[in-house]
């Protein structure tokens, strides 16, 4: 599955989450967790606006350059933006969320199969765990990636535009397979294993998480993208039976 496919599974799951009662109830849920988070860093983020310009190009006083200065303000105002909903939501999910969007991956999956299939033999106590200790590397290694793009484009400055683009692109590749792993995990597939389905599937992932970029209304779609991601998972399980052996 490509780009486009990416895209059309997060809208198809964000429109199933908001008519179906329970999904709706856990993403308003997820929702309120990450706008909370984002309210208090996008706080910070404006008492320190000042000081974040000043370190990056004092205002000049000459008209031209200070209407360039205003540009940039603005453009790094939106990125600041973006990045702290991103940077919430994976702090949410490290500490209590992957417990939410599992249930609504199990949610949509009953609803569209009837039933749910998990791992034999392990007790809830241990899958809580499991779940946990495989949310840790979901989250942290994004950020190392991005932070050592981040680095290099500080470094070389010729790097800077490409760096622009690159980072918010790995930022939501990430996040995007933080959400079609809930179901591989579940089932106890290896980290390995489900590391080379996400490098497999790099195209969909970025589609599934180019909504994550859409100031405002990527908290709402972050919030749903469980929903899309088992519709995801599900439709390749479907097309995995009918391949011929």
């Amino acid at each position: 599955m490509g780009f486009v496919n990416g895209i059309l599974f997060n809208l198809r799951g964000f429109w199933l989450g908001i008519k179906t009662g329970k999904l709706l109830f856990w993403g308003l849920i997820r929702f309120l967790i990450v706008l909370i988070i984002t309210g208090l860093l996008v706080g910070l983020i404006l008492t320190y606006h000042g000081t974040i310009m000043d370190l990056i190009w004092a205002k000049a006083q000459s008209p031209w350059l200070t209407w360039l200065w205003y540009l940039l303000s603005w453009i790094i105002s939106t990125f600041l933006f973006i990045f702290s909903v991103l940077f919430s939501y994976l702090i949410s999910q490290l500490f209590f969320s992957v417990l939410i969007m599992d249930l609504m991956s199990k949610i949509t999956e009953q609803k569209i199969t009837g039933e749910v299939k998990e791992a034999g033999g392990i007790s809830i106590w241990k899958l809580f765990l499991y779940l946990i200790k495989q949310e840790i590397p979901r989250t942290i290694l994004p950020i190392i990636i991005v932070l050592i793009v981040m680095v290099i484009g500080w470094s070389f400055v010729v790097f800077g535009p490409i760096v622009t683009i690159l980072s918010p692109c790995i930022t939501v590749i990430f996040l995007a397979w933080d959400n079609t792993d809930l179901i591989p995990t579940r089932r106890m597939v290896p980290f390995g294993k489900r590391f080379r389905m996400l490098l497999k599937s790099i195209p969909f992932h970025l589609g599934f998480g180019l909504p994550f970029l859409v100031p405002g209304l990527n908290i709402l779609f972050l919030s749903f993208a469980p929903v899309g991601a088992t519709l995801y998972q599900l439709d390749l399980q479907k097309q995995e039976k009918k391949s011929p052996e």
